[in-house]
């Protein structure tokens, strides 16, 4: 909105040509500002098993032992610690305990060499603690030119489509039981 102002009053006081410049250079320093400090989130379902995001800060969790850690940018050199910091963050400070971190890609659709060396860190941090690291929502572009190294690296069944399958797969493999609906707890609900 601040952006959008100043480039009108620019149009007006200076000219056309000299406002569509400055909105260029804000928009480049705009999406460069959400690139470096993305505003990242946990996934965890509604009532009606719709995703909402918490803050990383929460630690909220998806299932007792199983956090969803959204990035909402591509990975690469600039916001990598970032990443780093927050997936530390929640492996610290979860209760209970986690069993399993879900990275949701469905807004990666890049990762940089740099990136990939965090990823190859993250994961070495977590499985010393217990924690198995797995993905869902690749975008097709981050399949195709990673998937072959992180496959390597989290095995071949750390990757799924949607998260409800990462969900269902947690459950199965922990024996944990689905959370009753509102309308299952009550009495004649179906």
């Amino acid at each position: 909105m601040t952006s959008a102002l100043i480039t009108a009053l620019t149009v007006v006081v200076v000219g056309v040509e000299q406002g569509i410049l400055l909105a260029i250079v804000l928009s480049l320093v705009d999406h460069t500002r959400h690139g470096y400090r993305p505003k990242n989130a946990v996934l965890v379902p509604d009532e009606s098993g719709h995703w909402q995001p918490k803050p990383v800060a929460t630690a909220a969790q998806a299932e007792p032992g199983l956090v969803i850690y959204r990035f909402t940018h591509s990975v690469y050199y600039a916001n990598s610690q970032q990443f780093s910091d927050e997936i530390s963050l929640l492996a610290s400070i979860a209760e209970p305990p986690l069993r399993w971190l879900c990275l949701d890609g469905a807004a990666v659709d890049d990762v940089d060499y740099s990136a990939v060396e965090t990823l190859r860190s993250v994961h070495a941090k977590l499985k010393a603690k217990g924690i198995r690291l797995v993905v869902a929502n690749e975008m097709e572009d981050l399949k195709a030119h990673t998937r072959d190294r992180l496959r390597e690296l989290f095995g071949a069944d750390a990757f799924y489509d949607r998260l409800k399958d990462v969900v269902k797969q947690y459950r199965q493999t922990f024996n944990v039981a689905a959370p009753l609906k509102r309308s299952d707890s009550t009495p004649g609900g179906s």
